[in-house]
């Protein structure tokens, strides 16, 4: 479970990632050649620094990667059902087929996908059971990615010495002013949009319940017994390793929870 590639053909889908990569490519490039690199030759920061910001940027990029192609938790067509289970599925009244209770049937994709959030166009995938730990990822190195971003724009100018060996014969060096305001401009954008989105999610974990679900208004918080947040998060990164939830270089796999506590609604 989570190893089956998943592909959504939606162009609106491809333009919303690529604008994303567009945006972390432009800040992967120009922020190490325009900042770290120079301070870093001149003694004014650390290797440390530079280091950090790459590791930020890989598990940005890879947490994107992997939540876009990972399988949401799409449903089989002939689903097996445990007898003991038949009483938490029912049945999809737009494709006709027996889902676990919980899951919701997006109509971009055209599949019912298992506790389905959202279908999010900025990974051209549904937000579902098995990538939602991803999507979370993405979230938070997003906000990492673009607050150190901005710090770095904000130090260069503000904070750090001049640099004196700067070679302005390079495109870079004499349109530096206009590559790190657009730098600025996208951090901002990126920070404001992700953060709002990260807290929604958050609040989600923790109480249990779907963005689907909190829409139609079908999860109140009587509906069904509460649960601790280590549980919920747990169950969401798929181990109760809590350095592992940061980690999108491995494998998720699915806690065993009771279904008095998994499946009512």
């Amino acid at each position: 479970m989570g190893r089956r590639i998943h592909f959504v053909v939606d162009p609106q889908g491809w333009c919303c990632m690529g604008l994303i990569i567009f945006v972390w490519l432009y800040n992967t490039i120009f922020i190490p050649k325009v900042i770290l690199f120079p301070h870093y030759e001149e003694g004014h920061i650390s290797v440390v620094t530079v280091l950090c910001y790459y590791f930020c940027s890989l598990f940005c990029i890879a947490s994107l990667l992997r939540a876009s192609v990972a399988d949401p938790g799409k449903l089989p067509e002939n689903p097996t059902i445990p007898i003991t289970e038949r009483e938490y599925w029912e049945l999809c009244n737009k494709c006709n087929m027996m889902r676990p209770k919980r899951s919701h049937h997006c109509s971009r994709c055209g599949h019912c996908v298992r506790r389905m959030d959202h279908h999010c166009p900025w990974i051209n995938n549904c937000v579902g059971e098995d990538n939602h730990w991803l999507f979370l990822q993405l979230c938070f190195y997003s906000q990492i990615l673009s607050s150190y971003t901005l710090i770095l724009d904000f130090c260069h100018y503000y904070y750090f010495l001049p640099l004196k060996k700067e070679n302005w014969d390079v495109f870079v060096f004499r349109h530096e002013l206009a590559l790190l305001r657009i730098s600025a401009f996208m951090g901002l954008i990126i920070l404001g949009g992700i953060s709002g989105l990260f807290y929604t999610q958050l609040m989600g974990i923790f109480t249990d319940t779907t963005s689907i679900e909190k829409m139609s208004n079908c999860c109140e918080d009587t509906s069904r017994p509460r649960k601790p947040w280590q549980q919920t998060f747990s169950e969401v990164f798929g181990t109760r390793w809590k350095i592992l939830w940061f980690i999108p270089f491995r494998q998720r796999q699915p806690l065993r929870v009771p279904y008095h506590f998994a499946n009512h609604v």
